[in-house]
């Protein structure tokens, strides 16, 4: 089953996995404060504006998983002393699904310090943010209501590879991320070509 992009939150562990039929052509790569779905070397070029995009930030001792833009809005808000509910609602309301052939929906979740986990997503007819206390997944395809999945990592590298060998198909990169002390650990899987 192709259910495109998708995220995992639980109270401990949050994952991101980018499925790509269109543009495979992805790694996650490591930046100071993000992580960032970018072109490979070898990647064709392309003005789709949905390709390149931080999908993990971290602020305000809160962790922010996505699929998009909406990424950056999301951590800042949260920056600022919003509620994560508040942050992920208000973001995803004001960017919207994207704008493409197939109207895809855009999916986040957030880690808070006080060991709460929500995750949201945007449709074309719907926005819906959740509190929850399992891991949950939410995708841009097939599964775009948040629903609960056995999800078993302890580890970021777990959570990647975990998200990464999902039975999902098309699978390009992923991200795992877990509560470390005070923050957040990561890892990356970017798959056997990249």
């Amino acid at each position: 089953m192709y259910v495109g992009r998708f995220v995992v939150v639980g109270p401990e562990v949050a994952a991101y996995r980018v499925s790509s039929r269109s543009f495979p052509n992805r790694r996650v790569v490591e930046r100071a404060d993000s992580l960032t779905v970018a072109p490979t070397p070898d990647a064709p070029e392309t003005d789709n504006p949905y390709v390149s995009y931080n999908c993990y930030r971290e602020s305000a001792d809160h962790a922010v998983v996505g699929n998009g833009s909406h990424v950056d809005p999301v951590a800042e808000k949260l920056g600022l002393g919003y509620p994560a509910r508040d942050a992920l609602a208000e973001s995803l309301l004001a960017l919207d699904y994207e704008k493409d052939d197939y109207d895809t929906p855009r999916i986040a979740g957030v880690l808070t310090p006080e060991g709460d986990a929500y995750v949201g997503t945007v449709r074309k007819d719907a926005l819906l943010v959740e509190r929850v206390e399992e891991p949950t997944l939410v995708a841009t395809y097939e599964k775009d209501s948040p629903e609960p999945i056995g999800f078993d990592a302890d580890t970021p590298e777990e959570a990647a590879e975990e998200a990464y060998g999902a039975a999902f198909e098309h699978a390009v990169c992923a991200v795992g991320v877990t509560r470390a002390g005070d923050g957040y650990a990561t890892a990356v899987e970017n798959g056997p070509d990249n």
